[in-house]
């Protein structure tokens, strides 16, 4: 686990707001030196804070309009199998193990309403689910997020050169 501190904070959030932006811009951005930049990206990345460097993909404008949550109850020790499945089944963008009622909740993506309906007796053609209930998505209220967590934690100490400290 990795201790974010403010400048951390700061490159994220410039790295948010401009994804294609390289190290120099990057630099200019939070105010630090570019080697900062790198050292503390590399960092981030090899701790697994930043997970990847894909573009974000919006599924309904590529013309995936129809898109639901499909929660899943599943018999006793099929996760595998039922993984196997859902991985088959290309309108699966996301699926999670959980606790409670359900075992595994998906979040899938479909050009229709009838294709959203074949995906889910797709989903409940596998052997393993015993139970699904899905809970159409009719908009977004509020999109994926992950830098407000980040700035709600304590940033820790500033680890800035004192002339460099705002």
């Amino acid at each position: 686990m990795l201790a974010l501190d403010r400048i951390d904070l700061a490159l994220l959030a410039a790295l948010t707001e401009h994804p294609r932006a390289g190290d120099l811009e990057l630099s200019r951005r939070t105010q630090v030196a570019r080697a900062t930049v790198q050292s503390r990206l590399r960092r981030m990345t090899e701790a697994g804070v930043i997970a990847d460097w894909d573009p974000t993909l919006d599924v309904a404008a590529a013309g995936f309009e129809v898109q639901a949550y499909v929660t899943l109850e599943i018999s006793q020790g099929a996760l595998d199998e039922v993984s196997r499945d859902l991985e088959a089944i290309p309108q699966v963008l996301e699926a999670y193990v959980t606790t409670g009622s359900y075992d595994v909740l998906c979040r899938v993506a479909t050009r229709s309403h009838p294709e959203l309906q074949a995906t889910l007796v797709r989903i409940d053609q596998s052997s393993s689910v015993v139970r699904s209930t899905s809970v159409m998505v009719l908009s977004v209220l509020i999109p994926p997020r992950v830098l407000p967590l980040l700035a709600s934690a304590d940033p820790g100490p500033n680890r800035r050169a004192p002339a460099y400290r705002r």
